[in-house]
């Protein structure tokens, strides 16, 4: 445990640096391609990130976790991807989409490693968990939404600059790690295991109806889910807002606000209708979007926006708390990394495919008239939202979590 000074607001900083360097990118990327003349590879652009997540649980399980300190490897990934960020900028430019996507997918491979690589470094250097990581992971949060609002008031927000200032937070944030306190390989040592590897003491849990419903609407979920991340900004751009990154960071205000009253709505709907809320609330954003396209009513962009509170801690945060319960404390790590691999790697994969293929073929107008597409376009995913709800409401019977679901929000939350 480290015993260096002003170890909380270093730790803060990092995370603050951490989301900063995603959130300056990834929230209007969709929006620059369009604008660039680049639309039919949005859908493959965000995609590849969802393969980065499916790889990087096994790069730290036999690599990192075993061999190298966590804060050196967190500074050379984010050296090396403050790199590759730079070099994006001028492939949009020369309209040079094959090279643009290799170049994401490889950032990528540096950049998701380190989500996990933070959290090692935080929980390590410590002594309190509970009091200490929900201010420090905050602060990502808080570092997402002033990068938004950052390249909103700078006018940047349908501009490749986005990569350029990511690329200069993520230098500044690899240089910065190798100041962060030791954080040792937390495998040190320990045996390469294939069973641990490949998750297959948490596989068994599918054996569990419930649990089976519950991952497979997961999965399914993130399908719909990822055309909010990858085709809401060329769609804000398509309405006629000016300062896209602004506007979307109202998502991450209110998801602040909803994590705080997690605890409340768990002890009065507990873990079936939390995840159902989620759902529905997926369903009910899509819809806003969608009717409220051709109208250009901005209020209801607004509204849909601000639903990501709901949309995001009653489905994802509850889903983790759900998943760390069921497992127990053997394999709750395990628990961890399968959920991840199904929602953020396979469903957000498919569902950024899949969202592609739905903006080439519907919208293919430009100006005023692409609106009228753009509520088709929306309606897609608000349907398959909709049906993946009642299917899970029909088939998931779980019993309401135990007294002991709180405490474990508590030490995992933010």
């Amino acid at each position: 445990m480290s015993t260096k000074p002003f170890v909380v607001p270093r730790l803060s900083a990092m995370m603050f640096l951490e989301f900063f360097v995603w959130g300056a990118w990834y929230a209007t990327g969709g929006l620059v391609l369009a604008k660039s003349g680049l639309s039919s590879i949005i859908g493959t652009v965000y995609s590849v990130g969802a393969i980065a997540a499916i790889i990087a649980p096994f790069f730290l399980g036999m690599v990192v976790d075993r061999f190298f300190a966590s804060e050196k490897v967190l500074g050379l990934l984010h050296i090396v991807g403050g790199i590759l960020l730079w070099l994006i900028p001028g492939q949009i430019k020369a309209g040079n989409g094959t090279a643009l996507v290799w170049l994401v997918f490889t950032y990528m491979l540096t950049y998701m490693p380190t989500l996990a690589l933070t959290n090692n470094v935080a929980f390590h250097n410590i002594p309190d968990s509970v009091k200490h990581f929900p201010v420090i992971r905050v602060f990502g949060t808080i570092g997402w939404i002033v990068a938004g609002l950052l390249i909103g008031q700078l006018g940047f927000s349908d501009h490749p600059t986005i990569f350029q200032i990511a690329a200069g937070a993520a230098i500044l944030l690899g240089l910065f790690s190798f100041t962060l306190p030791h954080t040792p390989a937390p495998a040190k040592g320990k045996p390469l295991s294939v069973r641990d590897l490949l998750c297959l003491d948490a596989l068994q849990m599918l054996k569990d109806k419930n649990y089976l419903v519950f991952i497979v609407c997961s999965l399914l979920i993130c399908v719909p889910l990822a055309v909010y991340y990858s085709f809401t900004s060329p769609f804000l751009g398509a309405v006629g807002f000016q300062n896209v990154g602004s506007v979307m960071t109202i998502g991450q205000m209110s998801e602040i606000f909803f994590m705080l009253l997690i605890p409340f709505f768990f002890r009065h709907l507990g873990v079936k209708y939390m995840l159902l809320v989620g759902m529905i609330a997926w369903t009910a954003r899509y819809l806003l979007f969608g009717f409220g396209a051709p109208a250009e009513a901005t209020w209801f962009m607004y509204l849909g926006i601000a639903l990501h509170g709901i949309c995001y801690d009653f489905f994802f945060v509850t889903g983790f708390i759900y998943a760390e319960q069921k497992a127990g404390e053997k394999i709750k790590g395990q628990a961890q990394s399968l959920l991840v691999l199904f929602t953020q790697g396979i469903g957000m994969y498919f569902g950024n495919m899949i969202a592609g293929q739905l903006f080439n073929s519907i919208v293919t107008a430009q100006g005023k008239d692409a609106l009228v597409q753009w509520q088709t376009f929306w309606f897609y995913p608000a349907i398959a939202a909709a049906v993946i709800a009642v299917v899970f409401f029909v088939l998931f019977r779980e019993k309401g979590l135990s007294a002991e679901s709180t405490k474990t929000y508590d030490n995992a939350k933010a």
